[in-house]
């Protein structure tokens, strides 16, 4: 074990390193609740003696992870690592229990994704409810699905959007996005559409675009009303979330010939490399590519058909 540390109990020192992750790494709310969250349970698991512990105890609790996704796994150990080495900054510790931690393999899973035509069926129905009488419900849920697959929103980015985020006499909105970092996201005109129709429905004092209560929309609700509708539109529930909607809209922008750069910054990702996981094309669109672009795809007259090898050119 380390020596024992004086500075705190492993909740207080917790708490001092979110602090410290919020104030000087901007680090988004939902990341700082995840890394409260495995320290905790790292904590627990080790009687209340996490700040104290050397690597063996250290590779103990990650060991009793070692179920977990690797993603999950991968973000547990950070949130181990960035302790300790706050820990050890502020000298509260000699050394880092963690240097030797192997990091887990993460592979390189691609996203789940809705084809066009569940798209569609996902519209389609919300269209024809949101034209019904009452359609205050629906209408907001049209908004919601707009702003999914039409912008490529997150979760929490939607429901936290104050109500004067969107002008309707603009094509595009300023979202504020992880670490509360700014950026121009498009709003079509069908969505500048409907986000004009369930505006009428938002009180002129609220502060959010999707006000619930006292607060605005929470990402569980919306989970919820997604599944609900997808149920709805012949879509098992479990194949939607905000997240897939905006791997779709990644998707089918890249498929109708989106420049790569320009979708990293509509994400919002600061790695070009995030924003490559969406080049994934299946194999008939690659062939479909093929004899469409390349110079040998076309032979005099007009054949699609590239020339044969044995054939002379």
């Amino acid at each position: 074990m380390n020596p024992p540390v004086d500075q705190g109990s492993d909740a207080e020192l917790i708490e001092r390193f979110l602090e410290m992750m919020a104030a000087e790494k901007g680090c988004a709310p939902n990341t700082l609740a995840a890394y409260r969250s495995d320290l905790e349970q790292a904590s627990r698991r080790l009687g209340g003696r996490l700040a104290s512990a050397d690597g063996e105890a250290i590779r103990a609790v990650v060991q009793h992870w070692s179920g977990l996704a690797a993603t999950t796994l991968a973000r547990k150990q950070s949130a181990l690592r960035s302790f300790f080495r706050f820990l050890v900054e502020e000298t509260m510790i000699g050394e880092d229990p963690t240097r030797t931690l192997a990091s887990p393999s993460r592979g390189r899973a691609l996203p789940r994704t809705l084809d066009r035509a569940q798209i569609a069926a996902l519209f389609t129905l919300a269209e024809e409810r949101a034209a019904a009488p009452d359609a205050r419900a629906a209408i907001r849920l049209l908004a919601l699905l707009e702003l999914l697959y039409g912008s490529g929103l997150r979760a929490t980015e939607l429901v936290s959007l104050p109500r004067r985020a969107i002008r309707i006499d603009q094509p595009f909105m300023i979202v504020r996005g992880k670490g509360g970092k700014e950026r121009l996201v498009p709003l079509s005109d069908r969505g500048r559409a409907v986000v004009a129709r369930w505006l009428a429905f938002v009180p002129e004092d609220s502060a959010w675009l999707f006000p619930s209560g006292k607060n605005h929309l929470s990402r569980v609700r919306l989970f919820q009303l997604l599944r609900a509708h997808a149920a709805d539109a012949g879509i098992a529930p479990d194949r939607i979330s905000p997240h897939v909607l905006r791997h779709a809209f990644a998707t089918h922008l890249l498929e109708g010939g989106a420049d790569l750069r320009a979708l990293q910054v509509m994400l919002g990702h600061a790695d070009i490399s995030t924003t490559e996981i969406y080049t994934h094309v299946d194999a008939s669109r690659l062939i479909e590519l093929v004899n469409a672009r390349h110079p040998l795809a076309r032979r005099p007259g007009g054949s699609a058909a590239a020339a044969r090898p044995d054939q002379p050119r």
